[in-house]
Order: structure tokens, then C-alpha cells, then sequence
């Protein structure tokens, strides 16, 4: 079965596609140490060893884990057994804080490498950790209400919270422009339709988790407002021509890829000024336009495991097209799906459906990201953005 696909005019309308919600863990992960290539690897040009080719597939996935405590499901051991290079935290893994802090810190002790809790804090309805940490406003009311330095000193209380619970990477803030029903796909999770209002509290927000001690991300990229229907459900299509969204819907990322945001996340939305029959996350075109704006940081998908990509791609399939195309990370709340995409990934290098070098690009940028050695890693020399808050 395909979803179906609906065109959107090119007018800022509402928003879509939420991304599954998380939150990560912190402490000084170990180093990775080099270890020779598995039988079959490609000979590499260079005197650099890289890690096995097993290993670096594996860490561009951050996926979800089943259960509130380690122990509670044996597919915990089976997805770090993988090699996933991060964790996605939902609500089923929530029960309190001192429960939450155990268990971020145990995913990290059976994982003994570097990896990223993640987290899809961000602020209103979208949360998983507001009876630990307290509710926020929406967005929306947090820029009518509050100025951008109140904004990022609340953010900055979030992102300390986040932080002592050992998380990393937090998926916000939202940066699309939506003008349109507060309970939208996007809705009231935007600041605003207003391009200047967007930019000033997306960034004002960034800062604040950045100064609060977790990296923030710029979703969802390159524009999720101008749509009414539901990625988990279906591919929406937006028709507006590309110099409409350079001057709209890009100018929030583009402010925030200036400020140094480490992480971008691309939706799951296809673009006729981009790529018709693709959405942005699996576009070879959606990662150009990214690199082309000064970007340098991770890409990662919004979860394939929606709609719009699911119903058209397996998980492996998408895992494949999204590091092919340009993505640093494939995220997906279903992490009994991380031996299967992993698997695809090294298949996919072998058979020469996949450049190695750019396997290495991504696996490295997230060993960085994860405070590991690139280098070591993936034979890849890496520095990501750093926003200063």
C-alpha cells in the first residue's frame, strides 16, 4: 500500500510531521579504539584503519529502545549489540527522574562507547519529560508573551535539566513558519509565520539548550508550515518555487546554520523545486540545498518510520537512500529494525550502491557528535558547528 500523495500550495499554511519524542544522557563516553577492517572490506587508499565496516553503519542509526529499565526487554542487549550510534528517548522509557537518570546511565555502561542520547524535548504538547522538568508554553505563546533573552533563559533551564539527566542532543527547537490552528501537525509548536519573529526566538531558544549543556537541532528542514496534511499518514508535496522558499521558509535554518547549530533535521516532505517523487529526508537535492546554505553539521532524518517514508520504503530501503543522499543519521523509534538497516548499509557499500567515503563522512560527523574519535573511527577528520549561546 502507498500513501497518498497531496499537494500544498506554496502559501505558509500549517504545519506537519512531528517527529517521535525522545531525550539522551550524558558523561564522558570512552574512546573508540581502531581495530583492523573485516574480511571482505574494501582496501582503503590510504594508511588509515578504520573501524569494521559493521561498526560504522551502525553508528549512523539512533533509534528507540523498548521499556523504562535495561533489563526489561532483552531487545535493549540486541540494539546496542548493533552498534547504533544513539539512543532516542520516548515517553514508555519515562517514569521519573532518578528512574530516567539510571537509565540513561545504563544504556551508557552496556553500550562502552561513545553514543548520543537524544531527546525530543520541545516546548507545549510536544514532551516526555514535563512531569520531571515542568511544562512550557507553546512556542507560539512563548513569542507573543516573552522576549527572545526571557525564551532562551527558560530554554536554558530546559536544556540543564535535559542535561543532568544525561541527555545530549535535544530535537528542537522547531523553526518552521506556521500561521495557521494551534492544534496543527505544526501549529502552535512554531513561533511564528513571521520569518523575522522565527529566526530571533528559534535562535533564542537554541542558544539557551546549547548553553544548558545539550545540542540543539534546526527542524524541520527546509520548511514544515505550508502543509495541512500528516506525514505519519502520508508524502505531502509543496509546489512553492525555490526562490519563494529561500526567502521564507530557509531564512529560520539560515539564520541558525549561521549562529553554528550543530544538528539539522529534514522532514519528510517532497518539494517540486527539489525533488517531486522524494521527501527532503531521503533527496539527494533537500542535502545539497543543506550543504549549499553553509551547513557542516549532522543531518538527520525525521523517523522513517512514518508514513510518508514507510509506507513507500522498508526501513533498510530508507536507511540505504537517506546516507546515500546525504543524511549523517536515519532515526527511527523502532529500534528492532537496527540489525536490518545496519545489515543494508554494509550490503549497500559492497555492492557499490553506497560510497564508502560517504558512509565515513556520516558515521564520523556522529562519533564527534558522541565526543568519540572521528579519526579513529572512520579515518575521517572531523569538527562540527558549535552555537554559542
Amino acid at each position: 500500500m502507498h500513501p497518498k500523495v497531496v499537494r500544498t500550495a506554496g502559501l505558509v499554511l500549517l504545519g506537519l510531521t512531528t517527529l517521535a519524542c525522545a531525550n539522551s544522557g550524558a558523561g564522558t563516553p570512552p574512546q573508540i579504539e581502531a581495530a583492523p577492517p573485516s574480511p571482505g572490506d574494501p582496501v582503503r587508499s590510504d594508511d588509515c584503519v578504520a573501524v569494521p565496516i559493521e561498526q560504522r553503519a551502525a553508528q549512523v542509526l539512533v533509534v528507540g529502545v523498548p521499556g523504562a529499565t535495561i533489563s526489561s526487554d532483552p531487545m535493549v542487549d540486541e540494539i546496542l549489540d548493533v552498534g547504533v550510534g544513539g539512543v532516542f528517548v520516548t515517553s514508555p522509557n519515562v517514569e521519573s527522574s532518578a528512574q530516567i537518570g539510571q537509565f540513561v546511565s545504563d544504556l551508557r555502561a552496556l553500550a562502552g562507547r561513545p553514543i548520543v542520547i537524544v531527546s525530543g524535548e520541545e516546548s507545549g504538547r510536544v514532551s516526555a519529560f514535563r512531569d520531571i522538568i515542568g511544562s512550557t508554553a507553546p512556542a507560539r505563546t512563548l513569542a507573543s508573551t516573552r522576549s527572545p533573552e526571557e525564551v532562551q533563559a527558560l530554554a536554558e533551564k530546559v536544556g540543564s535539566d535535559l542535561a543532568a539527566l544525561g541527555f545530549d542532543l535535544d530535537l528542537a527547537p522547531v523553526v518552521d513558519l506556521d500561521g495557521g490552528p494551534s492544534d496543527g501537525i505544526i501549529g502552535d509548536r512554531s513561533f511564528s509565520a513571521d520569518v523575522d519573529v522565527a529566526s530571533r526566538y528559534g535562535l533564542a531558544w537554541a542558544r539557551g539548550l546549547a548553553a544548558g549543556g545539550v545540542a540543539p537541532t534546526a527542524k524541520h528542514f527546509p520548511g514544515h508550515g505550508r502543509v495541512l496534511e500528516d506525514s505519519h499518514l502520508e508524502l505531502p508535496v509543496v509546489d512553492a518555487p525555490l526562490d519563494e522558499l529561500r526567502e521564507t521558509d530557509l531564512v529560520p535554518f539560515a539564520e541558525l546554520i549561521d549562529a553554528g547549530v550543530p544538528v539539522v533535521m529534514l522532514d519528510h516532505i517532497a518539494y517540486t523545486s527539489l525533488d517531486p517523487d522524494l521527501p527532503a529526508s531521503l533527496s539527494p537535492r533537500a542535502y545539497q540545498l543543506l550543504r549549499e546554505m553553509g551547513f557542516e553539521g549532522v543531518a538527520i532524518t525525521d523517523s522513517v518510520g512514518m508514513g510518508a517514508v514507510n509506507l513507500l520504503w522498508s526501513f533498510p530501503e530508507s536507511a540505504v537512500m537517506a546516507v546515500a543522499a546525504g543524511a549523517d543519521a536515519v532515526l527511527t523509534t523502532d529500534g528492532s529494525q537496527a540489525r536490518g538497516m545496519r545489515d543494508a548499509l554494509v550490503e549497500a557499500v559492497r555492492s557499490g550502491q553506497l560510497p564508502e567515503d560517504r558512509l565515513d563522512e556520516a558515521a564520523a560527523r556522529m562519533v564527534a557528535l558522541a565526543g568519540g574519535d572521528p579519526e579513529a573511527f572512520a579515518c575521517q577528520a572531523v569538527e562540527l558547528p558549535r552555537l554559542v549561546p
